[in-house]
This record gives C-alpha cells, sequence and structure tokens, in this order.
C-alpha cells in the first residue's frame, strides 16, 4: 500500500459541513491501490458508540482515488478514523499516521475530529444556483436599443471590433430582447460592466455610482431588473474592485496632489509624482490605464461598500460577478460577503478566479468562481483533441476533490467568454465538436453559462475578436444548433438529477460516461468524440426523456455515432 499517498485533513475540503447536521469525510488515496475505505466514527464524548462505514470511490484522477461517505448526525461534536485495505493487509489510518491498530483507551490523542459544526460556519449558497442556467452579455455589443445614447464615432453593427470600436449597445438592447432570451429559456443574466467608463468594455471604471450614460441610467437598469424578474430571469452584475480606471476622481486627485491626497492611500503607488516626475504605481496586468486600488483602505473600503449595498438596494439585483477577484485580499471578500448576504441572504457570489480556488470557496468568501479548470479541459478534449476521454475524466474529478460539494454546485461553468476565444472558432468551426462540448456543459454539476452568440454559431478569436456583435440577422443564424440549445436547457429544467444530483465519471473504449442521481432518477452523459462508430450498453431502467447531439435514435439503437452523444433520463 502505498503510504504517501494517504491524505486527511478536518474542516478542509476533505472534511466539512454541509448544513448543521451533516458531515461530508474524504480520503485520498494512490490510484488502484486500496480496495476498500471504512470510516469509524463516533461522538467524541461516547466514543465507545463507534460505527464503521464502507466509503464510497467518488472519484479518481491521474495519480488518486477519492472516497467519501456523508454522515449525518444529530450532535457534531465527532472522532473518527479511516480502516483502508489493499486486499492483503488492512491499516488504521488517523491523526497520528498509519498504524495496524487503534488504541481505543487514548482514542482522543488519536483520531481526526471535527470539534463542532456551527451553523455560521457552513457554507450556505443561494438555493436557487442548482436550478440556474445564465447567459453572459457583453453590453456593448448585444444589441443597440438606443441610438440617442451612443458614442461618438459608432462603428456600424456588424463590423470587426478593433480594441477600441464602439456598436452602441445598451441596457434598452437587453430590455428590448428579454423575450429572446426568455424563448431560448436561460433564467440568469451576467452582465459585464455598466458602470461609467470611457472604454467599450468598461472594466476601467471613472464612477462607481452612476451608469455609463451611453447604456443608459439607473432607472433603465431598474425596469431591466424587474422585467427580468417578472419573467424568472436573474440579474447579476460585474463588480470591478481590484482596480478603477485613470480617469477615477480619487485617483487624478492623487496625481495632482500626490502624498498630500486624501486619496493617497487608495492605490497602491510606489512613488508618488513630483515635479512632473512619471508616477509609479501597481496596475491591473500591465495597464497603466487600470490603477490597482487598495482594498485594505478603511475609507475606499467603505466606499467601494456603499456602493455595493446602493446598487442592491435600488435595483434589487441578484448577485455579483467580482472581476480579478485573487488579487485582492481576503478580509475585503470575507466583509463583502457579510455585507451582500445581510441585504439579500440569497445574493450569489461569483469571483473571477482562474485557477484553484479553494482559499476562496469555504464559505466566508465567494459561492463560486467561474471554472476556468473545466473550459481548459473542455478544450482539451473536445476541440483539439489533446486528451483522451480518460484523461478527461481525471481531470475533472480532480479539479472537483478541490472544493466542498456547496462550492461544486456554485461554479459557473462555461466553454467561452469576453476574455478567450469562442469555443466554436477553437474547434475550427466543426458544430459537432462544439455540441458535444454543450451537452456535456449543461450535465454536468454546476452553473452552465452561455456566452451571448454562442447559441446562433458566432465566432471569434481572442479579444477584441471574440466580441463581435450579436447578429440579429436570423439568416444567418445556425437554427439547429439555436434548436439545439433550446432543447437542452429544457432538458436541464426538467431534470432533478442534473440540478442536484453529485457527478460520476469515467471513460471506457475512449468514450465518455457521465452520470448524476437524485431519489431514483438518474442521467447518463455519453459523449463519442473518437471520430469512430462505438457501440454502448444503455442502463437498465423506465426512460423518461433523453436528448441527443445528433438527429439519431441513440439511446434506443446503443450505437454511438463518430462525434456522437446523448443524455438518457431514467427512473431506476
Amino acid at each position: 500500500m502505498n503510504l504517501q499517498a494517504l491524505y486527511h485533513n478536518p474542516k478542509s475540503n476533505y472534511a466539512f459541513a454541509y448544513s448543521s447536521h451533516e458531515l461530508h469525510i474524504r480520503l485520498r488515496t494512490a490510484k488502484d491501490d486500496c480496495k476498500s475505505a471504512i470510516l469509524v466514527i463516533a461522538k467524541k464524548h461516547a466514543w465507545m458508540t463507534k460505527q464503521k462505514f464502507q466509503m464510497e470511490k467518488v472519484a479518481t484522477d491521474r495519480y488518486f482515488d477519492y472516497y467519501q461517505y456523508n454522515y449525518a448526525t444529530d450532535d457534531p461534536r465527532l472522532g473518527y478514523y479511516f480502516l483502508i485495505s489493499d486486499g492483503k493487509a488492512t491499516l488504521v489510518y488517523s491523526e497520528s499516521g498509519v498504524t495496524e491498530t487503534f488504541n481505543d483507551q487514548y482514542a482522543y490523542f488519536h483520531y481526526f475530529q471535527y470539534p463542532f459544526i456551527n451553523p455560521i460556519d457552513v457554507h450556505t449558497v443561494p438555493s436557487w444556483v442548482h436550478e440556474a442556467i445564465f447567459y453572459q452579455i457583453f453590453v456593448e455589443r448585444f444589441y443597440n436599443g438606443n441610438p440617442g445614447n451612443d458614442p461618438r464615432s459608432v462603428s456600424p453593427w456588424g463590423k470587426l471590433p478593433k480594441p477600441k470600436s464602439f456598436f452602441g449597445g445598451d441596457l434598452q438592447g437587453i430590455l428590448e430582447k428579454l423575450d429572446y432570451l426568455k424563448g431560448l429559456g436561460i433564467n440568469g443574466l451576467y452582465l459585464t460592466p455598466i458602470f461609467e467608463s470611457p472604454s467599450n468594455h468598461k472594466y476601467d471604471t471613472t464612477d462607481y455610482r452612476k451608469i455609463d450614460p451611453a447604456f443608459g441610467d439607473k432607472d433603465l437598469l431598474c425596469k431591466l431588473v424587474k422585467q427580468a424578474h417578472e419573467n424568472g430571469i436573474r440579474v447579476i452584475l460585474d463588480g470591478v474592485f481590484n482596480h478603477s480606471g485613470y480617469f477615477f476622481a480619487p485617483f487624478q486627485d492623487v496625481l495632482k496632489n500626490g502624498v498630500h491626497s486624501q486619496y493617497a492611500d487608495w492605490f497602491h503607488f510606489t512613488e508618488f509624482p513630483e515635479h512632473g516626475d512619471e508616477p509609479k504605481y501597481r496596475c491591473f496586468g500591465t495597464s497603466p490605464n487600470m490603477p490597482k486600488l487598495n482594498t485594505s483602505n478603511p475609507q475606499l473600503k467603505k466606499y467601494l461598500f456603499d456602493t455595493v449595498s446602493y446598487w442592491m438596494k435600488e435595483t434589487g439585483i441578484d448577485g455579483w460577478r467580482l472581476d480579478v477577484s485573487d488579487e485582492i485580499d481576503h478580509q475585503f471578500w470575507r466583509d463583502f460577503r457579510q455585507l451582500v448576504k445581510g441585504i439579500n441572504p440569497e445574493a450569489v457570489i461569483i469571483g473571477e478566479n482562474w485557477h484553484n480556488s479553494y482559499p476562496w470557496l469555504m464559505g466566508d468568501q465567494f459561492d463560486g468562481v467561474m471554472n476556468y479548470p473545466v473550459t481548459k479541459s473542455c478544450i482539451q478534449f473536445f476541440a483539439s483533441r489533446e486528451i483522451s476521454a480518460e484523461e478527461f475524466a481525471e481531470d475533472l474529478s480532480g479539479s472537483l476533490m478541490w472544493n466542498s460539494d456547496q462550492a461544486n454546485f456554485s461554479m459557473l461553468n462555461l466553454l467561452d467568454s469576453h476574455d478567450t476565444m469562442r469555443f466554436l472558432t477553437w474547434c475550427r468551426g466543426d458544430k459537432k465538436k462544439l455540441m458535444l462540448a454543450i451537452l456535456f456543459l449543461f450535465s454536468y454539476i454546476g452553473v452552465p453559462c452561455t456566452y451571448y452568440g454562442t447559441e446562433i454559431g458566432m465566432e471569434g478569436n481572442g479579444d477584441p475578436d471574440s466580441r463581435r456583435t450579436f447578429d440579429w440577422d436570423e439568416n444567418r443564424w445556425d437554427k439547429d444548433l439555436l434548436a439545439f440549445y433550446q432543447q437542452i436547457i429544457s432538458f436541464r429544467k426538467s431534470c432533478k438529477p442534473l440540478q442536484y444530483g453529485n457527478v460520476k465519471m469515467w471513460a471506457d473504449n475512449g468514450v465518455f460516461y457521465l452520470e448524476r442521481g437524485y431519489g431514483d432518477e438518474k442521467v447518463l452523459t455519453v459523449l463519442n468524440n473518437t471520430g469512430e462508430g462505438k457501440n454502448i450498453v444503455l442502463p437498465v431502467g423506465k426512460a423518461i426523456d433523453w436528448v441527443s447531439a445528433e438527429k439519431t435514435e441513440l439511446a434506443e439503437s446503443g450505437f454511438l455515432n463518430p462525434f456522437g452523444g446523448f443524455s438518457f433520463h431514467y427512473s431506476i
């Protein structure tokens, strides 16, 4: 048995409270090394009443297997250890390490403990995220509903964008296209920044308390949110608190008054401007037009928090997506969560973190993040076909184990965004690959998010090409792709397993399998990205519904066409 691979850590993603009366416990072992893992657990003050529970292997990545048991209890003061067997020997794994036996007389010194589940520490996510289906809109490029507020030198709608192009998209445009969005079936909107800014992307804010005049005003935003809610659609805004714009009034004050400015500590100046010298300060990336904010400054923090409170209370928005969230101090986000949840406990908080984000997803900061690790895996498996179905399942399983179950349900899963090449372009225009990826995205655990226009076949390379205007000429739409989107969205809405079920993934003969179960219902998603026809075995059960990435009776034939896939919803 590979003892070096064994790992468990209480009060982490390996042992976390799912509710005030349920503890989820995980154990890591070397891949294919163990035959069974048993959890031995009891109340600390009644240790000799300990019980044994067989743990389930819930995930396998390239190096490790992961076991889990969900333990329900009315007294969450617990001690536990593991019995691990490789089929030849059974060893004890406790806080004291690996031993052949466990001494109950000194149990308190040896077992892992979860001392108490304090309800305030439980990561509680909005109840609606399980059923959420989001749509991301880059506001300036979606639809021009009011040409009267257009910026100067607007480019013709449909022209390929340049970095500084303006096309006139606005909030009125989104309002006028709510029927289209409702018809698509989505129930959540994520809008890129809408506050005053000189750029088309609005990530360089000049006034956090004002809607950009080219987009509309507060009354229009309130109207949009109200009508969206009436259509069953929630709205979240993009919060840019890592940096401001160059023309943000406090920054301009520092440029003018240097170290004597009352806002001098609102930013990260390394050298203040003197006698006309060039100031030196930290910024977003390498963009001096976006000076980095010092979010630990109490006055700046109050200004930003008052701004957040203002927009939430005035407009009734449903949460925030947070730009460059991993560069901001954790205390800011802890206090941010307290503020947001205090106003609306059901508001969602999604960070823009591109990598393993466990430190932000422990229940005291974000509900989820934009799931770019899944985006990466989808590009590698579906688009470029540089990893196998086995490797795809392993990579996804490994990233699931980074986080608690609550966080996994709240991740914003996406194939593309305003910061990436469009997925169909990654696929070199191959619609079959895109449809397989869509089928996966809407079958996977978490919140699926569609970047505007992907559903009609829009393409685009990296920024700014990925930010083309939405083509409203229906004659140029890919109607089959749009119909598939509507079908898969409807399918997800009808399936409790796809909303609430945990996930298992594996591969066989190059075919990828994803199973989700809830109660006596299951959904099995099967994807063939090999380019070769495959025979598969379908589950035994009563079919409820199914959806296919191709117009073939896949769920009945048991034959999967090259680049084919389906999701099969059935009762056990």
